[in-house]
């Protein structure tokens, strides 16, 4: 929940003064390294030889829009880690959370660890890097996309591959389209 609060400010205080930070740089500012990054290499590397579980955390509706395939959508906002616990009863499985950049996930990959599980890592720069990297990504039918919801115009700009999918905002009355 801190982080929550850590997310909003940005956007009003933070974020303006740090948009021309590295990847690097932000993940710095946000993250604590209490869940060990993997990198995109690696996490195909494994999933090619090992068995390893993708969990999605972020919102469905960033999670419609494209995932990683073979992800599990867990959300953030409502993520409960009890409903982990009834689908992945080996506490030893690797399991690989990623959200848009890697902020999200390390809160739900700090979750996963209190609630027993051994082997949690963080995707270093999310579905963006996966998606800068070249790799595949699909839609909800499971339909290679080039479409990335990028959380935020802020955020958008460490996403340099595909489409960039803005949130969509609610208009006022008194606003004209």
């Amino acid at each position: 929940m801190r982080k929550i609060f850590f997310i909003v400010l940005s956007f009003t205080v933070v974020l303006p003064s740090v948009a021309q930070q590295s990847l690097k740089e932000l993940l710095n500012t946000y993250n604590s390294r209490s869940v060990p990054y993997i990198s995109v290499e690696e996490t195909r590397r494994m999933q090619l030889h090992d068995t390893i579980i993708l969990l999605d955390s972020r919102e469905i509706n960033e999670y419609m829009v494209s995932k990683i395939p073979s992800a599990i959508h867990v959300g953030y906002d409502k993520f409960d880690s009890a409903d982990i616990v009834r689908q992945i009863e080996d506490k030893n499985t690797t399991i690989v959370v990623y959200c848009s950049l890697g902020i999200r996930s390390e809160d739900v990959g700090e979750r996963l660890k209190k609630a027993g599980y051994t082997n949690v890592k963080n995707l270093y720069g999310g579905i963006f890097e996966w998606k800068n990297k070249g790799n595949k990504v699909i839609d909800s039918l499971s339909n290679p996309t080039e479409n990335i919801h990028t959380f935020s115009k802020e955020w958008s700009q460490w996403l340099s591959s595909g489409n960039k999918i803005y949130p969509k905002t609610k208009k006022r009355k008194d606003q004209h389209e």
